[in-house]
């Protein structure tokens, strides 16, 4: 461990690229096998490798309280040195007192984190810390305190550390791996290219760049591959012997709070599949809900029943890392689209009552409401199940179908297009051109509910149809309709209140006292002469209520030709 920290002042006491490389290339050179394995998972800042769910549990508390122990310092002298490093590892190296400590090696350094880890309870496992670090030099507890915070500072990062082979087939076989020191060990065998890919380790995502509009994004390649981009959250699906792990954006695996979704996904073959969880209405012919109702599903242990049949989600899948035993992130998006659909096809999904089904598409029939909140619940009678839908594709080559992809998408409530090369290879966890986002930032008016109409459908003897206005002068002046955006619950309210303040009963309509304001968002504004205003709203959805807000705080007519001269 003494060369290990040695190395590691080195390695910080340079800005140079390939000096901290030549460092690291000279300790590894000096180390065995094993101990350079494991160093190179701790020069990644890591006391474990990346593909391990084993962590220390050690919190800054507890390292503070071990420190200061040992330190037989006062508190005040340990909190100055905080104050002049900033950094629990320096502060180790300042206080603690200088001693001969016997060698420990990097390897049983690990295996002490192993026991720290293993141990329940913080009594038990700050005793373990303070024996590890009374052993250590004030030098090599530094770097210890360091790779337990996950906070090594030293200008090293994981891909300098693949540096020090030119072979690209480190790279490689990090990635499959998840695990540096493992990858080390096989590049010292020259056995680089027999690195498998190890599942339930997740990969990088690949990102995705903005786009101002439609030209932009079809300067960057031809034939543009376009989807809807949905209101979810990211989630990589990993299949293999019917387990099913699902992990997020952050490479946290989330299985727990879906736990609907491993029964769709099971029927697969052995495979890695990137897409979006969404609430999902499965009533119709099905689309994406907002993310205001998958965010009742976050961040649960446990998530009953009742709450899978109250928020039912569907897993839509867009792209495919590995399948048949290959990693096919190198192949052109236009081939991983047909692998994925072969896939899908011979897997098993389910549809919302839990029968088997041809894996669907996400299907995109007839034009809804915007972002209309439909009622989510499956049922009493209805278990709680989920569907595996293959996110639909379209084919974009000029910007007018661009546009016209892009305003279809937020009519179905999504937040816009991605829009991808077709000959794009997939790079975990990198931001490119190859895949585009299009999203508009929506004005919005703060406007005032003049009436209210009955709905249709399942909204039968609901108001949920408002007409709104805007101020000109001292009198309002409808400038447009709006029919989704609100949950159940407050149009239930909402229509209460109404009834109890309607001016006018037109039968299906009624005009209504104007007190209530609303948030509402558009995609663009019209001059018209079907509203009194002179201008019209295209797409317009309700944000929110503004309970905060009385009429007169309405907006006016001349924030309306604002708006209107602005996106001229």
């Amino acid at each position: 461990m003494k060369k290990f920290a040695e190395t590691c002042e080195r390695i910080a006491g340079t800005t140079k690229k390939l000096e901290k490389i030549g460092v690291v290339a000279d300790y590894l050179q000096q180390c065995s096998p094993r101990e350079a394995a494991v160093s190179a998972v701790f020069l990644s800042g890591r006391p474990f490798a990346a593909w391990e769910e084993t962590t220390l549990q050690v919190g800054g508390t507890l390292l503070w309280r071990a420190v200061a122990e040992i330190s037989g310092r006062s508190e005040a002298e340990v909190t100055a040195a905080y104050r002049k490093f900033g950094d629990l590892g320096a502060v180790a190296a300042e206080v603690l007192p200088a001693r001969e400590a016997r060698e420990v090696s990097v390897s049983e350094v690990q295996e002490r984190f192993r026991q720290i880890a293993a141990t329940r309870g913080s009594a038990a496992k700050a005793a373990l810390v303070r024996d590890l670090l009374s052993q250590a030099t004030p030098l090599e507890a530094k770097y210890i305190v360091k790779i337990m915070t996950g906070d090594l500072r030293i200008g090293l990062k994981e891909s300098l550390v693949e540096d020090e082979s030119t072979l690209a087939q480190v790279q490689r076989a990090n990635m499959l791996l998840g695990d540096l020191g493992q990858t080390l060990e096989l590049a010292l065998q020259g056995k680089l290219a027999e690195a498998k890919m190890r599942m339930f380790h997740p990969l990088g995502f690949m990102l995705a760049s903005p786009a101002e509009n439609a030209e932009e994004a079809l300067s960057y390649f031809e034939n543009a591959l376009v989807e809807d981009k949905f209101d979810g959250i990211r989630a990589q699906v990993h299949v293999s012997d019917g387990e099913v792990r699902i992990f997020s954006r952050t490479r946290d695996e989330i299985t727990e709070s879906f736990p609907e979704l491993p029964d769709a996904l099971a029927g697969l073959p052995e495979v890695i599949l990137d897409g979006e969880i969404v609430a999902w209405s499965y009533l119709d012919d099905g689309r994406a809900l907002s993310f205001s109702a998958l965010q009742r599903r976050l961040g649960r242990k446990k998530v009953s029943d009742e709450m899978m049949r109250r928020v039912p989600v569907a897993y839509l899948a867009f792209d495919v890392l590995y399948a048949d035993g290959e990693l096919v992130i190198d192949r052109p998006l236009r081939e991983r689209v047909e692998i994925s659909d072969r896939l899908l096809a011979r897997g098993k999904t389910f549809n919302h009552g839990g029968h088997p089904s041809t894996p669907p598409r996400a299907g995109f029939g007839p034009q809804r409401r915007g972002n209309e909140q439909v009622r989510l619940d499956f049922g009493e009678e209805m278990a709680p199940s989920a569907q595996v839908i293959r996110s639909s594709l379209f084919r974009a080559g000029s910007a007018q179908e661009l546009d016209a992809l892009f305003e279809a998408a937020q009519a179905r409530g999504n937040e816009g297009l991605m829009i991808k090369d077709p000959a794009s290879a997939y790079t975990p966890g990198r931001r490119g051109k190859s895949w585009l986002k299009l999203k508009r930032e929506l004005p919005t008016l703060d406007v005032v509910v003049t009436a209210a109409e009955y709905g249709h459908g399942k909204r039968i003897g609901v108001l949920s149809d408002y007409t709104f206005a805007v101020w000109d002068g001292d009198r309002l002046v409808n400038i447009g309709k709006a029919y989704s955006g609100l949950t159940d619950v407050e149009i239930a309210e909402m229509t209460k209140w109404f009834l109890e303040h309607t001016i006018e009963d037109q039968g299906f309509r009624r005009i209504v006292e104007p007190k209530v304001v609303l948030e509402v968002a558009f995609n663009n504004m019209m001059k018209s002469d079907r509203h009194e205003s002179g201008y019209a709203l295209r797409f317009p959805r309700i944000v929110r209520i503004r309970t905060d807000k009385s009429a007169q705080d309405a907006d006016t007519i001349e924030r309306a030709k604002e708006i209107y001269e602005k996106q001229k």
